[in-house]
């Protein structure tokens, strides 16, 4: 009850800061029932009065609401599906900066990590120079046989879990209500997308599982000679503290100072595309916030990316599907791109193949007629994903990330070169991986795994009959004795019953006692 009440507190206090907002001026009222369109319009009765779009307000009442919503913006700019595309587009802007908190916290917190005084862990320990809702960046110097080295060293903030735990809790809360009165939203699968949300966040929050993704993210790109990653100082890392070189690079939107320096703007452009997409393709591990202010070139030429708290993974069938997806755009083959929707079982089978390449057809023809530098790759994916909507595939959060850090990229490399040409960009990595994973040797490769996986599961076979001559003996048994109960089953099962009725008890004694108020009033 109480945990009820604090739920319905929370997010009245978010549809509260919404409407004050003028968040629900956004939401066309036409589809939706009477009584939904009674409350949208009582809601907007307290609205303040601004000038500014939909998107600004939506953003200016998340980042009022905190640090967790901040987050949770952020996260369903990757679900397009959930918010609509508009609304998405708009929420890649928002902003992940907070106050910084307290020098003193900071330096409690490292303190407290190492069981050490901060001057045995830093040589020099400088104030904040980003704060973002879950950590915060100092600058720092540790010693080496070389003298001086700085470093970056991002501290946790202090209380930040249970905040975000209680919230998340209500976000939890109000999707499994969400589900229960809406097929849209089950749909839409909205507990689950609150439990990823939940996952995402608990990985940000143990900063040495970024330290972990940095030093993965280094040994697949050991050889790319165009992109590279912080080296991680791991005898200064804890789940509080996360202790990085320190880039000295030119941020990749300051334009003006790149040129000044001698860069090549669309060579750079290139290099953010064909990375991102190695990353994705070949190793199925990539940055999913490669927004201008993670990104850097360094004095050699090379990007570099920091801030690692969200990673996209892809699995083999994923990785597939993206470069069988991209192949088939670029050579018009609308049918094999069709069929590999259904090879990978994201399109249920009792569809017609034919009309979903018919379909696909559709998104793809119009591009072709286009000149390079108009035509979007993250746009073609998102009208992929509407399309398949219409033949019933469920979400997929992994490709969601994908096409969410698509679009990032996309629009840092544009900036970069506004003629860019996507497609011819990408074809070079695509084919790659094409003729490696589906030529002769990805073949070759494909069957000696098969195989190897064939002998391991022959190797398993004694055992699993074992265990399935155990199974039909106590099947066997419990046909014969009826099922039997473990001593603290039964008791669970006795507490429970308990519980249930004296809460029945507690329910009729009030409402006797109602009545009796009742008839006392009418005497």
């Amino acid at each position: 009850m109480i945990s009820l009440f604090s739920h319905l507190t929370r997010l009245g206090r978010t549809g509260f800061v919404f409407a004050r907002e003028g968040v629900f001026g956004m939401i066309d009222p036409a589809p939706l029932p009477l009584p939904v369109r009674a409350a949208l319009r009582v809601a907007r009765l307290i609205e303040r009065p601004q000038g500014e779009a939909g998107s600004v307000r939506l953003s200016a009442a998340l980042t009022r609401l905190g640090p967790t919503y901040v987050k949770l913006g952020q996260f369903m700019a990757t679900r397009p599906d959930v918010v609509g595309v508009a609304v998405a587009r708009e929420l890649e802007s928002l902003q992940d900066r907070m106050p910084p908190f307290p020098q003193g916290e900071a330096e409690a917190t490292i303190a407290r990590a190492f069981d050490k005084p901060l001057r045995e862990v830093f040589v020099s320990f400088g104030p904040s120079v980003a704060a973002a809702s879950i950590a915060q960046v100092h600058r720092a110097e540790v010693m080496t046989p070389d003298g001086p080295k700085a470093v970056a060293v991002k501290v946790l903030r202090p209380g930040i879990e249970r905040r975000f735990k209680v919230d998340q809790d209500a976000f939890a809360f109000a999707a499994r209500k969400a589900e229960a009165f809406s097929a849209e939203a089950r749909r839409l699968r909205m507990i689950e997308t609150a439990a990823t949300l939940r996952r995402s966040v608990a990985l940000e929050m143990d900063l040495r599982l970024e330290a972990a993704a940095l030093s993965e993210m280094a040994e697949n790109i050991k050889d790319d000679p165009d992109f590279r990653v912080p080296s991680v100082d791991w005898e200064r890392t804890a789940k509080e503290v996360l202790t990085l070189e320190w880039i000295d690079g030119t941020p990749l939107s300051d334009h003006a100072a790149l040129r000044a320096k001698g860069f090549d703007l669309p060579k750079l452009g290139q290099a953010v595309i064909q990375s991102f997409l190695r990353h994705a393709l070949r190793d199925g591990f990539f940055h999913a916030d490669m927004h201008p202010g993670n990104l850097f070139v360094d004095a050699d030429g090379r990007i570099v990316a920091v801030d690692f708290g969200i990673m996209g993974r892809l699995g083999p069938k994923e990785r597939r599907f993206l470069a069988e997806i991209l192949y088939g755009f670029i050579t018009r083959n609308y049918l094999r791109t069709a069929e590999v929707h259904f090879e990978a079982g994201y399109v249920p089978s009792h569809h017609s193949v034919e009309s979903f390449a018919q379909a696909i057809r559709a998104i793809g023809e119009p591009i072709h007629n286009r000149t390079a530098e108009e035509i979007s790759m993250a746009k073609l994916l998102m009208l992929l994903f509407e399309v398949t909507g219409l033949f019933d595939m469920r979400t997929r959060p992994e490709l969601l990330l994908l096409q969410k850090t698509m679009v990032v990229v996309e629009g840092v490399a544009r900036t970069l070169d506004p003629r860019l040409d996507m497609w011819r960009t990408a074809e070079p990595v695509v084919r790659e991986w094409m003729e490696r994973h589906l030529g002769p040797v990805g073949r070759i490769e494909d069957a000696a795994g098969g195989a190897a996986e064939l002998g391991r599961f022959l190797g398993g076979v004694p055992q699993l009959l074992s265990r399935g001559a155990a199974v039909l003996e106590q099947l066997d048994a419990a046909t014969r004795n009826g099922l039997v109960l473990a001593p603290e089953t039964v008791a669970d099962i006795g507490r429970a019953e308990a519980r249930r009725n004296r809460w029945t008890a507690v329910a009729l004694w009030v409402i006797a006692a109602l009545l009796a108020y009742l008839v006392f009033a009418l005497l």
